[in-house]
Formats: C-alpha cells, structure tokens, sequence
C-alpha cells in the first residue's frame, strides 16, 4: 500500500495497477522511469505551453530563490519580480487598465473572482446581487464556489449544498442563461462565469456566436461576466494571449494559472477591470482576502521566464497554427466505428469522442502502449491539448498512434 492519494482517481485500481510515474520531460515528449519515451497529448495538463525541459525557465527560478525565495505579499508588501509581473501581466490584458492579484493557482483564482463578484456589488450599493451562475459541463476547480459552480456532476456529488446562491445554465444555449435571469432577476445574479471552451467537461468549443451573445446579455443586465481561462489563457486559444481577446468579450474579471508559468511552478492571476477595481483603490474598501503563497517570488520569475518564451519564439502563433494542423491530422479518425466525433478547429485544443464512454480509459492506456500519454476528459472524450513547441511531424505521430489504439 502506498502513501500518495492521488486526485481524481479510483485509488483501489492504483492500488492494484500501480502508477504511471513520469520521471522526466524533453520538449513536446516525457519518459517514464523506466525510460520508455511518450508524445505527451496534453501539456501535462493544459499548462506546459513552451514545452518540458526548459532550463532557462528553471535557471530563473533559481537565480530568484537564491536571491528570495518568497515574502508576504500582503498589506504594502511586495517583491521586485512580482510586481515586475504585474504590469506585464496588465500590458497584455485584454481590458487596459486591468489590476492583477496572484493566487496559488487556478481554482484559487475562480474562488477569489467569485468572492470578489459579491463584494463589487455589496461596495456599489447593491448587496442583494450574490447568484455566482455557471453552466452544465463546465469546470471551474475544486474549491468551494468552484465546485459549486461547476456543471459536471459527478465533482459535485456526495457534498451537499457547497454555496449558496449558485446555479447552473446549459452550456451552449444563451437563452438558457437569458431564462435564468427572467426567473430570478438581474438584481439577483452577481456574476456569470464562462469557460471559452469546455475544457475538463469534455473539450467542447463555443458554438458559433455564443460567447458573444452571453457577453451581451452579461452587458444589458448589468451582470459581471468572469471568462475562465484557466485553460485558454496565455496561448491556448490560438493567435490571441487569451481567448477573451480573440472573441472581444472584455470580460469584468478574468480568472487564469496553468499557461502563466507553463506549470513549471503553481500560480494564478486574477485579472480586474478598472470598473470592478474602482471602489477598492479609491478609498479605504478592503478586499480582505489573499493567499500565502499569492504572488511567490519564485513562482513570478518563473512565469516572466515564461512570458519571454512565448513572445520570443513566436509560440502565440504556433498555437494558432495547430488550429489548423490538429484538424488536418485528427479528423479523419471521425470514420472510426468506435469514434462518435472529433472537435477540433479552435487553437491547440481539440477531442477524440468515443461513441462508448466507456472505452476512455481503455483508450488511455491503449494510447500508452502506443507511446503516448493522452486523458480521457467528460464522457469518453480522449483530451488533445499539446504543448505549443510540437511539430507537424509529431503532430502526424500522435495522430497515427491515436488511430492504432483504436484497432
């Protein structure tokens, strides 16, 4: 019996399996300790955007441990590098102006937008707007609001009533968002959170015009509209540092991690319009909340490392490129008997769905003995999600390694 309790996972199979032990990573593969070489299908976990291995993202880190390793970033307390961060992070922000507080990560940053939400509103007068809304299928961590917020039933199980005040919508269906507000009013509903993609629900995209008509109806009801991109942020999305930039949404917050720092160190960023920022940084307001690790000294050399990558070797744009390369290679695997689709076409981000839910964690290991380490996502969708340094080649590999798992 082992001691590690491993999240989201049958622990009486890993008990009697064992586990998968990656021992290290090299660009767009990673190795078992057995030293047996795998294409990694999914950047670990959405967030290895430039790649394993990147020494110079690790000699950062170290330069800054050595120097300070972390201090408290509360009251008037900061370090140089993080607040280096800061107003890098804000130059890039898809609404000018926007304030950055650092959280552990990103169900850390989900928990602080939607606390935030509430106490916006009690600040400008209108206490009664505390419905924090999400939508079926959706993944927003798994904390508290995050769990309560989420859509994917089997994370919400077994708990109870986590938060008051949290409902959910459909989550391709504006009007279902459009009901909600006519049945409880907009003088209720604090906040709609929106991931741009589906992600842990199953890698669903957006449905054509959907994120901009929930954003209008966020507008006209005077609603504040958190885009989740956890997973979509820094590069994902394609073409676009977030995909609130891409879709013009200029979202009221915008929650983000994984792609911050590439997972080479946890972070998270809280993004804050002017508007919703306005009543903490023109008086004596307080936003008592914060996180002891928010803002690490070491996490933030990490992520301007990052930052440096991305922009350097152009990877913004290679996303963007294996929009069209994921399609090109995965689609024809849609004729598989045992394939009910495949989406793709949305940045570097793109699914296998089996027609049998149940084949998806076969497939994973099927996918394993074919030298790849892939995971299955919602009902049976094998999860793509690539680091943006892989090649078309690679691309071409992960792809036929798909369809010899599937026979």
């Amino acid at each position: 019996m082992g001691s590690l309790w491993h999240g989201f996972a049958d622990m009486g199979a890993v008990e009697r399996d064992g586990a998968f032990v990656v021992a290290r990573g090299e660009g767009a593969y990673i190795w078992d300790q057995a030293g047996t070489r795998y294409l990694d299908a999914t950047a670990g976990l959405w967030f290895t955007n430039v790649g394993h291995g990147r020494r110079e993202i690790a000699d950062a880190v170290a330069a800054q441990l050595s120097s300070l390793a972390h201090y408290s970033n509360f009251g008037d307390i900061t370090a140089p590098v993080t607040q280096e961060l800061a107003e890098r992070l804000g130059e890039l922000a898809p609404v000018p102006g926007s304030k950055i507080m650092f959280t552990s990560g990103g169900s850390d940053s989900v928990d602080t937008a939607a606390k935030l939400a509430r106490r916006y509103w009690h600040e400008t007068g209108r206490p009664d707007k505390t419905l924090i809304v999400g939508r079926r299928l959706a993944y927003h961590g798994m904390h508290y609001a995050g769990t309560a917020l989420g859509g994917i039933a089997p994370n919400r199980a077994g708990y109870g009533e986590l938060v008051p005040d949290a409902r959910t919508v459909e989550w391709d269906d504006a009007k279902s968002l459009a009901a909600l507000i006519e049945e409880v009013g907009a003088d209720r509903i604090a906040a709609f959170f929106c991931e741009p993609i589906i992600g842990a629900g199953g890698v669903y995209l957006p449905p054509e015009g959907y994120l901009a008509e929930v954003r209008r109806i966020c507008w006209e009801n005077d609603i504040l509209f958190v885009a989740d991109e956890v997973v979509t942020g820094f590069g994902r999305i394609g073409g676009s540092w977030f995909a609130s930039t891409r879709f013009g949404l200029e979202p009221d917050m915008m929650t983000t991690a994984k792609g911050l720092t590439s997972g080479y160190l946890p972070m998270g960023a809280v993004f804050a319009a002017p508007r919703v920022a306005e009543p903490f940084f023109s008086g004596d307001v307080w936003f008592r909340h914060g996180y002891t690790y928010g803002g690490h000294a070491g996490a933030a050399a990490a992520a301007m490392a990052n930052l440096d990558i991305l922009e350097r070797e152009n990877l913004i744009d290679a996303s963007k490129n294996l929009e069209s390369l994921l399609h090109e290679h995965f689609s024809p695997l849609a004729a598989h008997p045992r394939v009910a689709e495949v989406r793709s076409g949305l940045g570097a981000v793109a699914a296998v769905q089996m027609a049998d839910p149940a084949d998806g964690p076969a497939m994973v290991k099927a996918l394993r003995a074919q030298g790849v380490s892939g995971r299955a996502a919602g009902q049976g969708a094998l999860q793509i999600s690539p680091s943006f340094v892989i090649t078309e080649q690679q691309v071409a590999e992960l792809a036929a390694a798909f369809g010899r798992a599937l026979r």
